[in-house]
């Protein structure tokens, strides 16, 4: 059986990767990991028979054959705007430290912690990202004011995804 841990490196290398997904089978345990690009699926688990079966988005490491990579099928959905060129001159970025789901606030009717123009220092809380029904309070590693915000609230972020640009100067 493997840990949380080497499950969860499997999902960042299958999201880093950009690989279709991976399947592995150990001792009746199975385990299969479907990346799904630009999209957050939630984890879902089965039981067969006499091995259990878990599907979870994007992400792989470790030992295990991957699956080759496919090209993703044209989305249905309009694109996204573009992102900015870079950040801001003088400014720092501050990166998804986890893989999960944005949110501007602790709740839907809060106010948002940080706006655009928003003076910020080292330690405040910025933003949440949910992992596996688990908020991870975000917070500044610098003081300056926040320039841009490139997430929308309720958008799936990656792991080293910008969030923040932060004028530091």
């Amino acid at each position: 059986m493997l840990t949380f841990e080497q499950i969860k490196e499997l999902i960042e290398l299958v999201a880093q990767n950009r690989l279709q997904g991976i399947e592995l089978e150990r001792s009746g345990f199975r385990l299969k990991i479907d990346g799904q690009p630009a999209q957050s699926a939630a984890a879902s688990f089965s039981a067969e028979t006499g091995a259990a079966s878990v599907s979870l988005p994007a992400g792989s490491a470790g030992p295990l054959q991957a699956a080759p990579a496919a090209a993703p099928p044209p989305s249905p959905l309009p694109a996204a705007p573009a992102a900015p060129a870079g950040p801001p001159a003088g400014s720092h970025v501050l990166t998804s430290p986890i893989v999960g789901t944005f949110y501007r606030a602790s709740s839907p009717d809060a106010p948002p912690f940080v706006e655009i123009g928003a003076r910020v220092k080292k330690g405040q809380v910025l933003c949440i990202i949910e992992a596996m029904k688990l908020m991870n309070e975000i917070e500044s590693d610098v003081d300056g004011t926040v320039a841009e915000i490139y997430p929308q609230n309720a958008q799936a972020v990656e792991f080293g995804e910008p969030l923040f640009a932060i004028k530091t100067s």
